[in-house]
């Protein structure tokens, strides 16, 4: 998997944002079985801080809201890119924040809302609330029991349908979740890349069918392809 080109994107519709796909250090955890996105990154913390300024140089603060991600948590961003963050926030007047952390991070989150100062959405890649599904085949290492547990520090799941292993029921399931105990979601269509993980087209077929009512969902975005939010 290349180098992402796209970096900065506006997301218009459901919750508009600005979007700013940076450079950290490598994923902490760095072994899910369906992730090829990890080659994103780097150990040079003052070219990435280069790197991700010029992105944020993009960022007008028009929409009020500001979305950044990388490949892994915010935690693994360059100190000097999450001050400059904190201070494109100010500058630009910008009142919401959307971040992303694995949940060993999930103790921490705290800290990142007192440094960036205004509320914050901080999204978790779940994938699934099965957890034998997500350990076992996935291999997430977030070992939490329930949807409530994840609630409790985070804002809005990631979940991931269309993966051949996956049942209907196990998708049923954490549909219900995510609109049971959080107010905002992504629901990734999965695509196959390099990894050993494969799609399961019919589930996928299915998922568009009977869940076609989240396309028009304020709450949850639903994202076809990875490049669904104009970045990556």
């Amino acid at each position: 998997m290349g180098v992402p080109k796209e970096r900065y994107s506006r997301i218009t519709g459901k919750n508009e944002r600005e979007i700013c796909l940076l450079k950290g250090f490598p994923c902490r955890w760095g072994k899910c079985t369906f992730c090829d996105y990890i080659e994103d990154n780097g150990s040079d913390g003052q070219a990435m801080a280069r790197l991700n300024r010029q992105v944020l140089g993009n960022v007008t603060g028009e929409l009020g809201a500001l979305e950044v991600i990388n490949s892994g948590s915010c935690f693994e961003l360059p100190q000097e890119t999450l001050d400059d963050i904190a201070g494109i926030l100010r500058e630009k007047h910008i009142g919401r924040l959307f971040l992303e952390s694995h949940w060993m991070y999930r103790r921490r989150l705290d800290e990142m809302r007192d440094k960036m100062g205004v509320p914050l959405v901080f999204k978790i890649g779940v994938e699934t609330f099965d957890r034998d599904f997500r350990e076992r085949i996935l291999n997430k290492h977030a070992d939490f029991e329930s949807p409530g547990q994840v609630a409790e520090y985070f804002d809005s799941p990631c979940l991931m349908v269309g993966i051949k292993g996956q049942t209907r029921e196990m998708i049923k399931k954490d549909i219900d979740y995510l609109k049971t105990y959080f107010k905002l979601g992504t629901v990734n269509v999965y695509n196959n890349n390099t990894t050993s993980i494969k799609r399961d087209e019919e589930l996928v077929r299915w998922f568009m069918d009977e869940y076609s009512w989240l396309l028009t969902d304020p709450s949850v975005e639903v994202l076809y392809e990875i490049t669904d939010f104009g970045v990556g």
